[in-house]
């Protein structure tokens, strides 16, 4: 398994998140772009590095237990300290294109059940994803 830093482990996460649904869409890819643009935590970051990132997270997810395995990856990557920061990535990107899919959900869930994330904290950045994405 790759060693990851946790830039990169954030990137996984959320390159995971939008293809949890089988494709990528357009809004979810400018989602990662803005995101690694305007947060703190990527400063430094290369991210010409993300097309490479986003092809190892396709091959993990050609496996039977691929979700199980990025997931231990992030895990190993990311201090406790950005857990919660990796799971509002993913609610970013799931509400990129303004539709969360099943399975979509279904890794969210996966990410609260891994990092055993506290319901209130949960409510918290789902529904601040809900406001920002709000049409006029």
């Amino acid at each position: 398994m790759a060693q990851l830093t946790p830039q990169e482990a954030l990137v996984y996460i959320m390159v995971v998140t939008s293809a949890a649904d089988t494709r990528m869409t357009e809004a979810e890819l400018s989602s990662i772009m803005n995101v690694i643009d305007c947060l703190p935590v990527f400063a430094g970051f290369d991210k010409s590095a993300v097309i490479a990132l986003a092809d190892d997270c396709y091959g993990y997810l050609q496996d039977e237990d691929g979700l199980d395995k990025i997931l231990d990856i992030v895990h190993a990557a990311l201090p406790e300290r950005l857990t919660e920061t990796a799971y509002a990535l993913a609610v970013e990107v799931a509400a990129a294109d303004l539709h969360v899919e099943q399975e979509e959900l279904a890794f969210l869930q996966m990410m609260r059940d891994r990092w055993n994330l506290d319901e209130l904290t949960v409510a918290a950045i789902e529904r601040s994803a809900r406001v920002r994405f709000r049409k006029a």
